[in-house]
This record gives structure tokens, C-alpha cells and sequence, in this order.
């Protein structure tokens, strides 16, 4: 891990989105499928997910995170899952972010592949952080 102790601790905040392509009739249906209610059961996979992070990647540090939002945006034919994670730290919280989509995104999976195998989870990224060394940063268009 790299030594971030001479870091001044400051507030972060991180958002990541990624998206669950599947039929209009499952995404109609994610509230009431064979398993249950797939929007909860992901928004809290995507929020234990962000607090273990540290355990998921690597070389990644523990965070205590102050605050992780999953949210969901229905569009024709998709899913958008995002992702808000804010900390006080000495290190950023994108890979909390990143988790916390991935993780939703697996969960959703989970719940739809009995009623729709071929759903697909693609375009995870980081849509924008703020504070720390390198500044804010926000993807472009």
C-alpha cells in the first residue's frame, strides 16, 4: 500500500455509475421478481460492498466512509446504477464508488438471471471526485 500519512485529512467525495442492460418486461418487473425486491436487495449489496472495499481490492485502504448512496435510473432497455460515496480521509474514495456499482450491479444480476440469463453489466466508471491532492475531476460529455 502506498504510505498516504503525510496526506492532510480532508472530505472526499467520489461517484461512480455502471449499467444492467436487460428486457423491458424485467425492468418492469425488479421490484416483484421469484427472489424478491431486486432494488433493495442491490442498494444494500452496493453499500456493504463500498464499506469493504479495503477487503475487495488489494492495495486499496480502509476508509471510514461517512456516507455511500446506490441509486437507480430505469431507461429503455437498462439500469443505470450509481453511486455517491463520501469520506474524511487522506485518500480518495473512488474504488468505494466503483465497488459499490459493481457490487449493485452483481446483485441485480443475481436476482434477474431467473427470469433473464442474458442480462449484461457494462460501462462501470468513475463519473467524478472531489477534494485531495489532484483536485476534482469530472468525466467529460
Amino acid at each position: 500500500m502506498v504510505d498516504v500519512s503525510e496526506k492532510p485529512v480532508t472530505r472526499r467525495e467520489a461517484r461512480a455509475s455502471c449499467r444492467l442492460r436487460l428486457s423491458s418486461e424485467t425492468l418492469e418487473r425488479l421490484e416483484r421478481l421469484p427472489k424478491g425486491d431486486a432494488l433493495a436487495v442491490a442498494r444494500i449489496a452496493g453499500i456493504q460492498a463500498a464499506k469493504r472495499t479495503g477487503e475487495w481490492i488489494p492495495l486499496a485502504h480502509p476508509l471510514p466512509l461517512d456516507q455511500v448512496e446506490v441509486t437507480f435510473e430505469p431507461g429503455a432497455g437498462e439500469l443505470e446504477i450509481r453511486a455517491r460515496v463520501v469520506a474524511t480521509g487522506r485518500t480518495g474514495a473512488e474504488m468505494e464508488a466503483l465497488v459499490a456499482c459493481a457490487a449493485a450491479a452483481l446483485a441485480l444480476y443475481d436476482m434477474v438471471k431467473a427470469v433473464e440469463r442474458g442480462a449484461v453489466v457494462t460501462e462501470l466508471r468513475l463519473e467524478e471526485k472531489r477534494g485531495g491532492a489532484r483536485g476534482d475531476w469530472r468525466r467529460e460529455g
